[in-house]
């Protein structure tokens, strides 16, 4: 039964992190790291065991970009918006990919394909604007190729 697994789940990831100070990030970290997000069942078990508010748990999801609170896509697509980035033309990125995609920034596709993210920074300045599919930099990318990238990964 997945409930029990979950169930099980959890109780070893708290029990790594029981005796560590401020170890709900850390929990939550291994939940997500499991699942790919952290769902409501994984945060009602992280609050039952961990003895903390419900609320509490959903502050710290919310909170921190990172996290997800609902399933991501099969494939992650990350626009970044850093400086370089962004003076060289990435909104126009994410305007294509809303498009062609018909999906908002923190979502994923109605088929589940993709999620769409935007990060602050990948680290590739020289290369921008930069995009990533599943950890694959796409650098120097023009809006004319976002079709292109998107149709490599809708064939797989």
């Amino acid at each position: 039964m997945v409930a029990e697994t979950l169930v099980e789940d959890v109780k070893k990831v708290v029990e790594r992190w029981k005796d560590k100070e401020g170890n709900l990030i850390m929990v939550l970290h291994d939940v997500q790291d499991r699942y790919g997000y952290v769902p409501r069942e994984a945060a009602l078990e992280v609050s039952r065991q961990l003895d903390a508010p419900l609320a509490r748990i959903y502050e710290v999801l919310t909170f921190y970009n990172y996290f997800k609170v609902q399933a991501p896509g099969k494939f992650n697509i990350s626009v970044c918006l850093g400086t370089a980035c962004y003076l060289k033309g990435a909104t126009t990125l994410i305007e294509e990919i809303r498009e062609i995609l018909h999906v908002e920034e923190g979502h994923s596709t109605k088929d589940g394909l993709f999620h769409l993210q935007i990060v602050r920074c990948l680290g590739c300045c020289g290369l921008a604007p930069v995009i990533t599919v599943d950890g694959k930099v796409y650098s120097a990318v023009k809006r004319s190729d976002v079709v292109n990238i998107i149709a490599e990964y809708s064939n797989k």
